[in-house]
Protein backbone atom coordinates (compact mmCIF):
# COMPACT_ATOMS: atom_id res chain seq x y z
CA UNK A 1 0.00 0.00 0.00
CA UNK A 2 1.18 3.51 -0.80
CA UNK A 3 2.29 5.43 2.33
CA UNK A 4 -0.40 7.58 3.92
CA UNK A 5 0.06 11.33 3.92
CA UNK A 6 -2.15 13.71 5.85
CA UNK A 7 -1.77 17.44 5.43
CA UNK A 8 -3.58 20.67 6.00
CA UNK A 9 -6.05 21.42 3.21
CA UNK A 10 -5.69 24.36 0.83
CA UNK A 11 -8.42 26.06 -1.22
CA UNK A 12 -7.28 24.14 -4.32
CA UNK A 13 -8.27 20.90 -2.49
CA UNK A 14 -11.95 21.86 -2.27
CA UNK A 15 -12.95 19.92 -5.39
CA UNK A 16 -11.50 16.68 -4.00
CA UNK A 17 -13.00 17.32 -0.57
CA UNK A 18 -16.43 17.95 -2.12
CA UNK A 19 -16.24 14.66 -4.03
CA UNK A 20 -15.20 12.70 -0.93
CA UNK A 21 -17.96 14.37 1.09
CA UNK A 22 -20.71 13.42 -1.36
CA UNK A 23 -19.53 9.90 -2.23
CA UNK A 24 -18.93 8.99 1.40
CA UNK A 25 -22.36 10.29 2.46
CA UNK A 26 -24.03 8.37 -0.37
CA UNK A 27 -22.41 5.14 0.83
CA UNK A 28 -22.50 5.74 4.59
CA UNK A 29 -26.06 7.01 4.89
CA UNK A 30 -27.77 4.71 2.37
CA UNK A 31 -30.79 3.31 4.17
CA UNK A 32 -30.53 5.96 6.90
CA UNK A 33 -31.27 9.12 4.84
CA UNK A 34 -33.89 9.37 2.09
CA UNK A 35 -32.40 8.10 -1.18
CA UNK A 36 -33.74 11.13 -3.04
CA UNK A 37 -31.70 13.38 -0.72
CA UNK A 38 -28.54 11.31 -1.24
CA UNK A 39 -29.00 11.20 -5.02
CA UNK A 40 -29.37 14.99 -5.07
CA UNK A 41 -26.05 15.70 -3.37
CA UNK A 42 -23.74 17.68 -5.66
CA UNK A 43 -19.95 17.51 -5.29
CA UNK A 44 -19.59 20.97 -6.89
CA UNK A 45 -21.90 22.54 -4.28
CA UNK A 46 -20.01 20.82 -1.46
CA UNK A 47 -16.70 21.92 -2.99
CA UNK A 48 -17.90 25.54 -3.09
CA UNK A 49 -18.81 25.38 0.61
CA UNK A 50 -15.42 23.90 1.56
CA UNK A 51 -13.56 26.43 -0.62
CA UNK A 52 -15.41 29.26 1.13
CA UNK A 53 -14.64 27.68 4.52
CA UNK A 54 -10.93 27.45 3.68
CA UNK A 55 -10.78 31.07 2.51
CA UNK A 56 -12.88 32.58 5.30
CA UNK A 57 -12.07 30.52 8.39
CA UNK A 58 -10.34 32.74 10.91
CA UNK A 59 -10.12 30.37 13.87
CA UNK A 60 -6.48 29.39 14.22
CA UNK A 61 -7.47 26.33 16.29
CA UNK A 62 -9.54 24.80 13.46
CA UNK A 63 -8.01 22.51 10.85
CA UNK A 64 -9.27 20.93 7.67
CA UNK A 65 -7.00 17.99 6.89
CA UNK A 66 -6.84 15.81 3.79
CA UNK A 67 -5.37 12.39 3.20
CA UNK A 68 -4.05 11.42 -0.19
CA UNK A 69 -3.16 8.30 -2.09
CA UNK A 70 -1.23 8.74 -5.34
CA UNK A 71 -1.86 12.51 -5.18
CA UNK A 72 -5.63 12.02 -5.05
CA UNK A 73 -7.64 13.27 -2.09
CA UNK A 74 -9.36 10.20 -0.66
CA UNK A 75 -10.42 11.51 2.75
CA UNK A 76 -10.71 14.55 4.97
CA UNK A 77 -11.23 15.54 8.58
CA UNK A 78 -12.44 18.83 9.99
CA UNK A 79 -11.47 19.57 13.60
CA UNK A 80 -11.70 22.64 15.79
CA UNK A 81 -13.28 24.13 18.88
CA UNK A 82 -16.36 22.32 20.12
CA UNK A 83 -19.63 23.77 18.87
CA UNK A 84 -21.57 22.56 21.95
CA UNK A 85 -22.11 25.63 24.12
CA UNK A 86 -21.65 23.76 27.40
CA UNK A 87 -18.26 22.28 26.38
CA UNK A 88 -16.27 25.45 25.75
CA UNK A 89 -12.85 23.93 26.51
CA UNK A 90 -13.23 20.83 24.32
CA UNK A 91 -12.16 20.28 20.73
CA UNK A 92 -14.41 18.58 18.21
CA UNK A 93 -13.98 16.21 15.32
CA UNK A 94 -16.62 17.89 13.17
CA UNK A 95 -16.29 15.56 10.20
CA UNK A 96 -14.17 12.62 9.09
CA UNK A 97 -14.86 10.86 5.80
CA UNK A 98 -13.11 8.57 3.31
CA UNK A 99 -14.04 7.44 -0.16
CA UNK A 100 -15.76 4.05 0.31
CA UNK A 101 -13.13 2.19 -1.71
CA UNK A 102 -10.52 3.25 0.89
CA UNK A 103 -12.41 1.94 3.92
CA UNK A 104 -10.72 -0.77 6.00
CA UNK A 105 -7.19 0.14 4.91
CA UNK A 106 -6.04 2.01 8.01
CA UNK A 107 -6.41 5.46 6.47
CA UNK A 108 -9.27 6.40 8.79
CA UNK A 109 -7.12 5.64 11.84
CA UNK A 110 -4.25 7.72 10.48
CA UNK A 111 -6.56 10.60 9.54
CA UNK A 112 -8.16 10.51 13.00
CA UNK A 113 -4.72 10.44 14.66
CA UNK A 114 -3.67 13.53 12.70
CA UNK A 115 -6.93 15.30 13.64
CA UNK A 116 -6.46 14.48 17.32
CA UNK A 117 -2.86 15.67 17.13
CA UNK A 118 -4.10 18.97 15.65
CA UNK A 119 -6.57 19.35 18.53
CA UNK A 120 -3.85 18.49 21.04
CA UNK A 121 -1.52 21.05 19.44
CA UNK A 122 -4.29 23.64 19.82
CA UNK A 123 -4.37 22.95 23.57
CA UNK A 124 -7.68 21.13 23.94
CA UNK A 125 -7.77 18.69 26.90
CA UNK A 126 -10.57 16.56 25.44
CA UNK A 127 -12.47 16.03 22.21
CA UNK A 128 -16.03 15.22 21.24
CA UNK A 129 -17.78 14.12 18.08
CA UNK A 130 -21.37 13.50 17.03
CA UNK A 131 -22.37 10.43 15.03
CA UNK A 132 -25.63 9.19 13.57
CA UNK A 133 -27.04 6.84 16.20
CA UNK A 134 -27.78 4.17 13.58
CA UNK A 135 -24.28 4.31 12.03
CA UNK A 136 -22.97 1.12 13.61
CA UNK A 137 -19.86 1.01 11.41
CA UNK A 138 -18.70 4.48 12.49
CA UNK A 139 -19.55 3.79 16.13
CA UNK A 140 -17.39 0.64 16.11
CA UNK A 141 -14.56 2.65 14.54
CA UNK A 142 -14.77 5.35 17.22
CA UNK A 143 -15.06 2.88 20.08
CA UNK A 144 -12.01 0.97 18.81
CA UNK A 145 -10.14 4.29 18.93
CA UNK A 146 -10.96 4.96 22.58
CA UNK A 147 -14.06 7.11 22.16
CA UNK A 148 -16.89 6.62 24.67
CA UNK A 149 -20.56 7.54 24.20
CA UNK A 150 -21.34 10.02 26.98
CA UNK A 151 -25.13 9.70 26.92
CA UNK A 152 -25.87 12.97 25.10
CA UNK A 153 -28.36 12.65 22.25
CA UNK A 154 -29.72 15.23 19.84
CA UNK A 155 -32.47 15.19 17.26
CA UNK A 156 -31.88 17.27 14.14
CA UNK A 157 -34.23 18.09 11.27
CA UNK A 158 -31.87 20.47 9.50
CA UNK A 159 -31.85 18.36 6.32
CA UNK A 160 -35.64 18.24 6.12
CA UNK A 161 -35.98 14.84 7.79
CA UNK A 162 -35.25 13.73 11.35
CA UNK A 163 -31.89 12.30 12.33
CA UNK A 164 -30.75 11.18 15.77
CA UNK A 165 -27.13 11.65 16.80
CA UNK A 166 -25.16 10.53 19.84
CA UNK A 167 -22.10 12.23 21.29
CA UNK A 168 -18.77 10.56 21.93
CA UNK A 169 -15.89 11.92 24.04
CA UNK A 170 -12.30 11.15 24.76
CA UNK A 171 -9.42 12.73 26.63
CA UNK A 172 -6.50 14.12 24.66
CA UNK A 173 -2.99 13.31 25.84
CA UNK A 174 -1.71 16.83 26.49
CA UNK A 175 1.08 16.49 23.96
CA UNK A 176 1.28 15.48 20.34
CA UNK A 177 1.75 11.72 20.23
CA UNK A 178 3.22 11.49 16.78
CA UNK A 179 6.51 13.26 16.30
CA UNK A 180 5.85 13.37 12.54
CA UNK A 181 2.90 15.77 12.84
CA UNK A 182 3.85 19.32 11.91
CA UNK A 183 1.67 22.18 10.82
CA UNK A 184 3.77 23.07 7.79
CA UNK A 185 4.30 19.64 6.22
CA UNK A 186 2.48 16.41 5.58
CA UNK A 187 2.02 14.21 8.60
CA UNK A 188 3.56 10.78 8.24
CA UNK A 189 2.16 7.69 9.91
CA UNK A 190 3.90 5.59 12.48
CA UNK A 191 5.78 2.60 11.12
CA UNK A 192 4.39 -0.90 11.29
CA UNK A 193 1.07 -2.43 10.32
CA UNK A 194 -2.13 -0.39 10.42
Amino acid sequence: MTPVSVRRAKPRDATGIGLVHVRSWQATYRGHFPQEFLDGLDPKQRAAKWRRYLKESSDDRARLLVTEQNREIVGFANVGPCRDEQLTTAGEVRAIYLLPEYWDRGLGRELMAAGLDALTSAGFPEAILWVLAANDRARRFYEAGGWIADGAVKEDEGFGFPIREVRYRRALPGEVRRSGYREDTAWQPRTGPT
